[in-house]
């Protein structure tokens, strides 16, 4: 399932706000509109973020200076490190007076091999017939081919694994409900979707086998951003003794942080709890919301961190550097 694509000197990205009642194209032409697709969600996921700040970079580079450019696009979504990740290569790209567009897709094709040893680590942890419990979207929607968090279900799929899902709606932008639940039933998956104050009872009922979810940014300690909410979802699989995995790109390491708390948590319009996909607003218009787009789940919650360059375990300070050797 594809998220963007680059044809002829197009970019173009599927927006991922109408999903899953509508499939719809958005060609990108402005640096403006790049900013616009990160900032609003169009495009989402840390890995598929990269990747298309790659393309944006390449393309409007040329009218633009370039370190402005990287510095615009950076702020659209401060958390997601791949993202300033992206756009630093192709300013070395530039700096090395090599091709921008050729760098732009290095990077995706890097990520579509990236996404496909997650899924295969991950795949190894996981039995036939388990049952998997995730929270937000990790698929091919907010990466590439397989993905990050979703990525070891979408591949059993494909291997004939017997995987039963249940999927947490994810409030309040309903990652969860539209978009990885839309992606496992292309998929033939057994997908079931909860809400998301539903996973202590099938946690308590026996009914999850290990959890599954994506980050977006990993501290030197192991400590994950991820998706507000999974850090509940963590201190519930830890209660219940349930192992619990967080999976993503090793690009995703921020070795400058040395904890979750050094991570720039981005909040979001209040709006967006109110409003969004209801008829009608939920509640009035002068009631205050808070709207954190993330939280920080810390290592002492997580089995194992899954990256493409294999499975690391605790004490993460020490094995996440030993992963770059």
């Amino acid at each position: 399932m594809e998220n963007l694509k680059y044809e002829k000197g197009n970019l173009l990205i599927l927006d991922q706000r109408l999903l899953p009642n509508e499939e719809k194209w958005i060609e990108i032409k402005t640096k403006e509109q790049a900013y616009d697709a990160i900032k609003s969600l169009m495009v989402r996921g840390a890995p598929a973020i990269g990747i298309f700040a790659g393309y944006a970079m390449a393309l409007f580079a040329e009218n633009s200076d370039i370190y402005n450019l990287k510095n615009y696009l950076d702020s659209s979504r401060p958390t997601a490190v791949n993202l300033s990740w992206a756009t630093k290569r192709i300013v070395d790209a530039y700096e090395e007076k090599r091709s921008l567009i050729e760098e732009a897709k290095k990077i995706h094709h890097e990520n579509i091999e990236m996404c496909r040893k997650i899924s295969e680590y991950g795949l190894s942890l996981l039995n036939h017939g388990d049952s998997i419990l995730t929270h937000c979207n990790a698929g091919e929607l907010a990466a590439s081919r397989y993905g990050t968090g979703l990525g070891p279900v979408l591949l059993g799929c494909e291997k004939g694994y017997d995987f039963k899902v249940f999927c947490d709606e994810t409030r309040p932008l309903l990652q969860g409900a539209r978009l990885t639940s839309y992606e496992l039933e292309k998929a033939g998956a057994d997908v079931t979707l909860i809400c998301d104050n539903m996973a202590s009872l099938v946690m308590k009922k026996g009914l999850i086998n290990a959890v599954l979810v994506g980050c977006d940014r990993i501290a030197a300690n192991g400590d994950t951003a991820n998706k507000i909410g999974t850090s509940g979802t963590a201190i519930l699989a830890k209660y219940y003794n349930i192992p619990f995995y967080v999976l993503g790109p090793y690009s995703t390491v921020d070795f400058s942080l040395k904890s979750g708390d050094d991570i720039v948590i981005e909040e979001r319009d209040s709006d967006e709890i109110k409003n969004l996909y209801f008829e009608k607003p939920v509640a009035l218009k002068k009631t205050k919301c808070f709207n954190p787009a993330f939280d920080v789940t810390d290592h002492s919650l997580i089995t194992a961190i899954i990256t493409d360059k294999g499975i690391i375990k605790p004490p993460y300070d020490v094995h996440l550097k030993e992963a770059l050797k």
